[in-house]
């Protein structure tokens, strides 16, 4: 995939890694219905190296109806478990929804996209510069990938946002500053947080009141949220090379990466995208900017046409210190598939999450 997708990002029997027996037990999850052969391949293959405890949901979306397959490491064996209502950090799949909610403002006739946000800012920004809201959905603000005064020591690595509040942004916006005047796709964790934040006081309300009123309630995502403590017994322990790391909070640049959901409530979130009468979603679909000859940007969604896949896809990925997650969809099929593990970003193997993404999208129904 593109290198902009990239961030900063019931147990009923063994699959032991010696390779008859994986062999074995996959035929017996093909034969459950559970996957297809090459569905179940395709999981095994990426998956192995991983350390124990990794744990991977999935949610395949086909002629209407989405399936749940989950699997997870434990010492030299992947199991088959149910996970599909665990609850994993999604990171910046998180924009998707920031980006759907400036779609409604905008469907609803309060805002336009080419409308600059310093009239919902109760400051001016350095030098009176300008800022669209569309520029902070599709990364062509100028701004940078994080603002220069979020300081990411030693100290703060295992939870780098959490410090960062309204007042560092404000200083950050007022006086440090700095937009490209290129204004080319530069993808921006700084501008997706501000987009949530100006949407927040459009809407004078808190971003998690909004998301969760304008969104997760629209379509049941009962067990996606901003706020840990609504899931913290579902949650998923997120790890870094086989070690429980702490989850991050994005205080005030939530709207860049602080959701956490399951595979089940995502989706719910993907069918909707082939309802004809959502018009916000397919607001935030719809081109806005091409990087490349293939890829395009939209509100949020990255649309890339891999040499690989027969068509384009809708994507996103997401990654923070103990996750890493991956959602696709093919509008023209309606097809897509949802990928959340306790997988660091940092990890070395975190495209797999990506490639297994895309390699899943390839088995599903044409």
């Amino acid at each position: 995939m593109n290198k902009y997708f990239l961030l900063f990002f019931l147990s009923v029997h063994p699959l032991v890694l010696g390779a008859q027996t994986t062999v074995a037990a996959n035929y017996q999850d093909v034969s459950r219905g559970l996957v297809t052969r090459a569905q179940a391949d395709s999981i095994f293959q990426k998956i192995k190296q991983f350390p124990p405890e990794t744990e991977v949901a999935i949610a395949l979306v086909e002629n209407g109806k989405a399936r749940f397959y989950g699997i997870k490491r434990q010492g030299d064996s992947v199991i088959t478990i149910n996970n599909q209502q665990r609850v994993f950090e999604i990171g910046s799949i998180t924009k998707i929804f920031t980006a759907t909610l400036l779609a409604d403002f905008v469907i609803n006739q309060q805002v336009q996209l080419e409308d600059p946000i310093n009239s919902y800012l109760k400051f001016p920004l350095k030098a009176n510069a300008e800022i669209s809201f569309e520029s902070l959905a599709n990364h062509t603000s100028g701004l940078p990938r994080l603002p220069t005064n979020l300081k990411l020591s030693f100290e703060s690595r295992n939870n780098p946002y959490a410090s960062y509040d309204e007042t560092k942004l404000t200083e950050y916006l007022t006086e440090m500053m700095v937009l490209d005047e290129k204004r080319e796709v530069s993808y921006s964790n700084l501008g997706a947080g501000l987009l949530g934040y100006t949407l927040g006081k459009m809407g004078k309300t808190s971003y998690q009141k909004l998301v969760r009123d304008s969104i997760f309630s629209m379509y049941g995502m009962e067990h996606t949220t901003t706020n840990r403590g609504d899931v913290e017994s579902l949650l998923v322990k997120g790890r870094n090379g086989g070690t429980v790391v702490p989850n991050w909070d994005l205080a005030i640049l939530v709207g860049a990466g602080g959701i956490l959901s399951n595979v089940h409530d995502l989706s719910k979130f993907v069918l909707a995208q082939f309802d004809p009468t959502q018009k916000a979603l397919a607001l935030t679909r719809e081109k806005t900017v091409s990087v490349n000859e293939t890829t395009d940007v939209g509100l949020g969604w990255f649309m890339n046409r891999p040499g690989q896949y027969p068509g384009t896809i809708h994507f996103h990925n997401g990654g923070t210190g103990g996750y890493t997650a991956a959602m696709m969809i093919d509008l023209e099929k309606q097809n897509g598939v949802v990928l959340l593990t306790n997988i660091s970003a940092f990890s070395p193997d975190m495209g797999k999450i990506e490639e297994l993404g895309l390699a899943l999208m390839q088995t599903l129904t044409p």
